[in-house]
């Protein structure tokens, strides 16, 4: 018998039905139980222990899509993990059961052209925890390739392990638009996404960072996290200029690099205006399908456009940021849960509520 089996009577007696948050309807949740697929020569099998709820997921449970990407069958949400090593595969070298560890949701094809450059978060057959069909990790264990399991270091907890999903987006974004300690930088929206990212940014050496929303409680948490100034904005189109104006400012002059975090016709269009001439816009945040931005003036301006999709070798980088000490992320987690039902619809109501909650958390 492999390692972790149990025989036919042990299984009867005993062995515990591996569970799962199931998204199975437009604002339905239920906690049912979830086959796992049989352990790959490459594979491990984790005991999940700290999952995250992603805006991705709140959008998958309020309309059945995000993006393109359509839920046509029930599926199992979350992909923001960490968790503990239950079994490895045979070919496992770099891990042991006990291990801790944080999983890289995205399994790549490695075959196609964008793998083999190294941009495989690109990859048109990417295999990515809770985007449709392919089932997430809010359960009570998964099976997941060892090479994008991450061994935490001795001092980042697995709620820690589990906030390195999103901080990766926050790095990946920085060394797209090569932040440094010459860089200052504008940060659109103060949103968990706004939030890593001015935390990355500041760990990449930016000396001068302002952030910008329209929610006095998130600009709070972001100058309790260490920004340099906030800007409180409005919805409206017409305050624009102003709004620059104030922004241009407290930078002491345009911004070298703004961060949309955002992706709404007014931050793309603040972030175009308040980026000083041969600066760059990075969109992050992928709020409007379609936008109306003044591009002519910043293409004169030589402003380049910079845009990216999730993160590419991102995991190591961000344990290094949280083991030294440089990023603190704990500040962001604002809600705990258990793994019920109706725990686990009391987060997601949580998260989509909003208000002060900044990153909810199931405590597995």
């Amino acid at each position: 018998m492999g390692k972790g089996g149990k025989s036919h009577e042990e299984a009867q007696h005993g062995e515990e039905e591996n569970m799962a948050a199931w998204l199975v309807g437009l604002n339905t949740l239920k906690i049912q139980p979830f086959k796992l697929p049989p352990l790959g020569p490459h594979d491990v099998r984790v005991r999940m222990k700290a999952v995250g709820i992603c805006g991705s997921d709140v959008h998958y449970l309020k309309t059945l899509r995000c993006a393109d990407f359509v839920v046509k069958e029930p599926m199992v949400i979350g992909h923001e993990c960490a968790g503990i090593i239950e079994e490895i595969g045979s070919e496992v070298k770099n891990l042991v059961p006990g291990d801790r560890v944080a999983l890289e949701p995205g399994i790549s094809c490695w075959r196609c052209d964008l793998c083999k450059e190294g941009r495989y978060n690109l990859c048109p057959e990417m295999k990515f925890f809770a985007t449709p069909p392919v089932h997430g990790s809010l359960a009570h264990q998964v099976v997941h390739p060892a090479d994008l399991c991450f061994k935490l270091p001795d001092n980042v907890s697995l709620e820690e392990g589990a906030m390195c999903e999103p901080l990766s987006v926050g790095v990946h974004a920085c060394r797209r638009a090569n932040i440094g300690p010459e860089t200052n930088v504008l940060v659109m929206g103060a949103g968990p996404i706004g939030l890593v990212t001015m935390l990355a940014a500041r760990a990449f050496g930016a000396p001068r960072i302002v952030i910008v929303d329209v929610d006095d409680n998130r600009l709070s948490v972001a100058k309790d996290l260490g920004v340099d100034e906030v800007v409180k904005v409005s919805t409206n189109m017409q305050d624009i200029h102003e709004e620059v104006e104030r922004i241009r400012r407290l930078m002491g002059a345009g911004a070298d690099v703004s961060f949309d975090c955002v992706g709404f016709n007014k931050t793309m269009s603040t972030a175009l205006s308040a980026t000083r001439a041969g600066g760059k816009v990075c969109l992050v945040g992928m709020g409007h399908t379609e936008m109306t931005v003044p591009l002519t003036p910043a293409a004169a301006r030589e402003v380049d456009v910079i845009g990216i999709f999730r993160y590419k070798n991102t995991w190591p980088l961000c344990l290094e940021f949280l083991t030294s000490g440089k990023i603190d992320v704990k500040p962001l987690i604002t809600h705990r849960f258990g793994f019920s039902q109706k725990e686990v619809e009391e987060a997601f109501e949580t998260s989509a509520r909003g208000g002060n909650a900044i990153k909810v958390m199931f405590n597995l």
